[in-house]
Parts: structure tokens; sequence; C-alpha cells
């Protein structure tokens, strides 16, 4: 029996495609133990246990930044978190430790290249993480979601990706989708959506050009995020909703996207062919721009940057670029060759590569 180590955490960009690598391994071998290492404070605290994983913990220790008391703590600490990964692979017998960025995995990563113990990396967004940096250079396999990510002895393996998104098929769904919507199937839709908080600069620009959207022929899905406030005209073609559970469904009714650009958004649309607008979230280290740059050198995919959205901007390339059937029809096709929905087999390909 096999007993993997998955190791990440923190924010959804790391917990989910682990989760998706621990539900594929979890089919192909029923038997094997499948055990996830990561914080009391990350995501992975309440979404591991509920898939039905055992959560090992791991102290969270941050990287210093400055010189200050918690730099001078930062050893004793570093070196116990290290030591509390390597006990759970000797008394658990682990046979190899997969990690996905996040405060987990760098202490996974140095705790099994001293049990001896290969490791395999896989980088979610194309501007990688400290800790996939550092796990990178002595990994037996690294994989990234991205071309053009520089990680070391890398290779493009897409992203692991939810089941729900995996086995879509989006023109079967498509009357049921646009039935709990209140849309009409037969015409086309613009999906405009920010995430769980929503974005605000979507927000402003769609709340004010919804009208120009519907004059063009098209209906607007609008998800807003559960803390907008913008107000829903009640006008038909135009469907407001805080949030949604059935993302599938949202998918399954675009014809074309304006959304950030998150590394597993991108990678779910591209993985779909669906043509999109990406607006990256302005705040960060500018991994959205990076995130969403394969898709728009390829054709897949626009790319307007936050500071230029208003409904101006929506009217002026947004409508002309919906308008276009056979510009359309071309990004569609050209996302095919950019998203994968085989992320997670291609994920546990090197997880056996790296144990053979």
């Amino acid at each position: 029996m096999t007993t993997y180590l998955l190791a990440g955490g923190g924010t959804a960009g790391h917990v989910n495609p682990l989760l998706a690598v621990a539900d594929g391994l979890r089919e192909r071998e029923p038997d094997a133990q499948i055990l996830v290492l990561g914080t009391r404070e990350g995501l992975e605290s309440r979404l591991v246990p509920a898939r039905g994983y055992e959560l090992l913990i791991v102290d969270k220790v941050p990287f210093p930044r400055r010189p200050n008391a918690a730099a001078l703590r930062f050893p004793a600490r570093w070196r116990r978190a290290v030591a509390q990964v390597r006990g759970y692979i000797r008394e658990r017998g682990v046979d190899v430790v997969v990690g996905f960025g996040g405060y987990a995995a760098a202490p996974a990563y140095v705790a099994a290249r001293r049990a001896g113990v290969p490791v395999v990396v896989h980088e979610a967004n194309a501007k990688p993480g400290l800790a996939n940096v550092l796990g990178a250079r002595r990994a037996a396999a690294v994989g990234v979601a991205f071309e053009g990510t520089p990680l070391r002895r890398s290779e493009v393996v897409g992203m692991p990706l939810r089941r729900e998104i995996v086995s879509l098929d989006t023109a079967a769904l498509r009357p049921q989708a646009a039935a709990s919507f209140g849309l009409d199937p037969a015409r086309p839709t613009l999906l405009v959506f920010g995430g769980s908080l929503g974005a605000q600069r979507l927000n402003d620009a769609f709340g004010a050009a919804y009208e120009d959207v519907l004059a063009a022929g098209w209906q607007l899905l609008h998800i807003t995020g559960e803390r907008s406030e913008l107000p829903d005209p009640a006008v038909r073609g135009y469907v407001v909703r805080r949030y949604i559970d059935r993302m599938d469904y949202a998918f399954a009714v675009a014809d074309a996207i304006v959304s950030r650009s998150g590394a597993a958004t991108v990678s779910e649309i591209s993985a779909l062919g669906i043509p999109a607008v990406y607006v990256p979230y302005a705040v960060g280290n500018g991994e959205q721009s990076l995130n969403a740059a394969s898709a728009v050198a390829a054709g897949a995919a626009v790319l307007i940057p936050d500071a230029d959205l208003d409904a101006d901007r929506v009217r002026s390339e947004i409508l002309p670029l919906i308008s276009d059937r056979s510009r359309i029809a071309r990004m569609r096709e050209a996302s095919v060759g950019v998203g994968t929905r085989h992320g997670t087999e291609n994920v546990i390909a090197l997880i056996d590569r790296a144990r053979a």
C-alpha cells in the first residue's frame, strides 16, 4: 500500500488542486493512504476533513521579510516545523511527498529530502511562490500549470481541476443551466464574475454598461460577489447574482467571459474553451497578469488592465469583440491548445515517475 503525503494550503489556489490530486489518487488506488499536511490557520483546516482526508498539522512559519523579533525566532520555529514533518514521514511510512506551495509545503520539502523520500512539486501560478522555488531545486519532478513559469526542470502539466469542471458537457447542460438563471439558451450570454467576494471594478463597469450589452443582442449573467451592493435593475436578459454554488451552470451558458485571472479561473476557462477578457487583480506581485499571458499569446483571451476598465472600455473594446462572431470562434479554437482537463492525471504521472 502506498502512502502519499500531499502538502500545501493557505488559500483555495493551493488547496483545490491538492484535493483534485487526492481524489484522483483515491479513485485509482482505493487502498492507498492519502494524508494531507497543512496548518491550523489555512483553508485546508476546513476543506480537507470535509472531503474525507486526514489532515496532519504543521506549525505555520512564515519566512522573515525584515530583521525583527520574528526573524530572530524563525530558526528555532523552522527546525521545529521540519521535525514535525519528519516525524509524520517516519511514523506513517510516507512513500512520496507532493507539494502545492504555501506554508505547509516548505518544511515538507526539507523533511522529505532529509528522510530520503522523493518530492514532486506542482506550481499553480505563472509566478511561483518562494516555497516552490526552493522545493523545485531538489525535487524529483516539477509540474507547472502555465507555460513560461520559471521553475527549474519544470514541465507544463496544467492545473488539477474540480471534478465538475473536468466532466462538464457545456452543450448538454446549457438548456438546464439557462433555465436555472431565467436566460434564453438560444441567445449568446456574457458571463462576468470576480470571485466569491466580487470585483468592484467589474461591477461598476458592467453595472453602468449592461444596457449596451443587451442592445448588442447578448444576455448578461453578472455574479457580483457576496459583499457587493450593486442594485439589480430587474431587466430581462440581465441576471444579477451575489453568489452561485453551481459555477458549472454559469460556464455552461457562457459564450464569452469577463473575469479576474487567478490561476484556477484561467485554467478552468481555458480547459472549457471559452473566449475570455481578463482583468487582472492589480494588488499583489503581478501573478494574475502572468497567469493570463499564455492564453493571450495564443489568441484565446484579451487582457485589460484593472485601472483601464470602465463602462466606456466595455463599450469600446468588449462589445466590438463579442459582436465579432468570427473572432469569438477563433478565440474558442485557440483556447483548446491552451487549456487541459487532464491536469490531475498529468500530476499523478509525475508522482509515478518520481517513485519509479
